[in-house]
């Protein structure tokens, strides 16, 4: 691992500040992504920025009605959170499906939405990843793909964003709370991360140096008859294969709305979902059709090396 500096910013505006004045600095949050690429190689950074000293971890009721969740609340926290488990259930159950206990003590809300893939070719520096070093080639394509991208792919990269929590954040129309260098912005969780195309190291929508400071869900009755379902090689601490975040508007046996939105299937961003249309998370632009993952046997490894399936 490279040796690296810490710093503890006093607020938002010199958290933000920092990232922008210095290209080899990244945000810390819980950690538990980052600090593996780190060990991996992966991600060298020059300087970590702390943000979990700001004061951005609270759950709120919105004045809609809503709910505001503080980008720094950790993701037990959330899962476990009343409101959550009374008027979001898919929220609580999508993130009781990610990880293991240890883990969610410490991740937190905006670093589950800006984690990187767990592509085992991203992982690994020996090999090809255009992600991780742009123009080297895509190991993935003709490799050992079961668990990466049918939709939204391109020549170049074919790795899916791991997240559950965000899966559950488009079906609900979340919007994420962004502080730019040029200033605040809301960025819909449909529009926050990009499909690979001809820039796969380009991740999200966000600008260097871009912090999410909250994510606002909407008022919406009926997500309280809404669930998640995860289907992955292992009933805990596993990615997954394929995952459905979905809620439903009934009037007696008549459909009024339903969301739908699609996990581990793309990397990039969601259409919307209602009453006259349900899409997919990552839908597929006319030039990429969906793609056959080529079968594979479980590859052995530990955390953090290739193959690996923990977090």
């Amino acid at each position: 691992m490279r040796a690296f500096r810490y710093h503890r910013p006093a607020d938002v505006t010199e958290a933000v500040a920092l990232l922008d004045a210095d290209p080899e600095a990244a945000y810390l949050g819980g950690g538990t992504n980052l600090v593996d690429l780190m060990k991996l190689g992966v991600q060298r950074p020059g300087l970590l920025v702390d943000v979990t000293g700001l004061p951005l971890d609270t759950v709120e009721p919105g004045p809609d009605g809503g709910l505001r969740i503080g980008a720094t609340v950790r993701n037990s926290d959330l899962a476990a959170h009343p409101l959550v488990r009374r008027d979001y259930p898919l929220l609580a159950r999508a993130l009781l499906d990610a990880a293991s206990g240890q883990v969610r003590n410490m991740a937190t809300t905006g670093g589950n939405l800006l984690q990187r893939t767990r592509c085992a070719y991203f992982q690994d520096t020996a090999k090809a990843c255009n992600k991780r070093e742009p123009g080297t080639g895509c190991a993935a394509l003709h490799g050992q793909n079961r668990e990466l991208a049918i939709l939204g792919w391109s020549e170049r990269c074919v790795a899916t964003h791991p997240s559950d929590l965000a899966v559950a954040l488009v079906a609900l129309d979340a919007v994420a709370e962004v502080r730019e260098p040029d200033g605040p912005r809301d960025v819909p969780l449909t529009e926050l991360h990009r499909t690979p195309g001809h820039h796969p190291e380009r991740e999200t929508t966000l600008p260097r140096g871009a912090l999410i400071t909250a994510v606002r869900v909407p008022p919406l009755p009926f997500a309280r008859r809404s669930t998640y379902l995860k289907v992955r090689d292992r009933a805990a601490f596993a990615f997954a294969v394929g995952s459905v975040a979905a809620a439903l508007d009934l009037d007696g046996d008549v459909v009024r709305d339903v969301r739908l939105a699609y996990g581990a299937v793309a990397h990039g961003r969601g259409g919307r979902t209602g009453r006259r249309s349900c899409c997919a998370a990552g839908r597929s632009p006319p030039s990429s059709p969906p793609r056959r993952r080529t079968p594979s046997s479980p590859r052995p490894g530990r955390c953090g090396t290739t193959g690996s399936r923990c977090h």
